[in-house]
C-alpha cells in the first residue's frame, strides 16, 4: 500500500498502526483493536480489516495462509520463507511481519 490512509475513521487508525500491530503478534479483530485501537464497526474497518489481516505482503500478494504453509513445509527464515512464498523480496516491509509470523508460528 502506497498511501498510509486511514482505515478506522472512528478512533482515526491508519494502515501502518494496523501493520504493527501485526508485527507485534496481532491476528484477529480483537488483537488489532486491543494494540491498534480500531473499533471493528466502522465501514472502514469493516472493509479492510479482513484483508489487511490475511495479506503479508502487499508486493508480492501473499498470503498469511501462504507464509504459514511454507513455516509447516520447514521454512524457519526470513529467507527461506521469501525464497518459497516471494514474500519480502521487492520492498522488504514484510520482513518483520514474516519474522513474527515464523516466531509465533501463527
Amino acid at each position: 500500500m502506497a498511501v498510509n490512509k486511514i482505515i478506522c475513521s472512528v478512533n482515526n487508525v491508519d494502515y501502518a498502526s494496523i501493520r504493527k500491530a501485526m508485527c507485534a503478534g496481532a491476528r484477529t479483530l480483537e488483537e488489532v483493536s486491543a494494540q491498534a485501537g480500531t473499533c471493528n464497526q466502522c465501514p472502514g474497518c469493516q472493509e479492510n480489516l479482513p484483508w489487511i489481516l490475511a495479506s503479508v505482503c502487499g508486493c508480492r500478494k501473499v498470503s498469511l495462509q501462504a507464509v504459514l504453509e511454507a513455516i509447516q513445509g520447514g521454512a524457519d527464515t526470513v529467507e527461506k520463507v521469501a525464497a518459497a512464498t516471494g514474500a519480502g523480496l521487492d520492498c522488504g516491509r514484510c520482513k518483520a511481519l514474516v519474522a513474527n509470523i515464523i516466531a509465533l508460528g501463527r
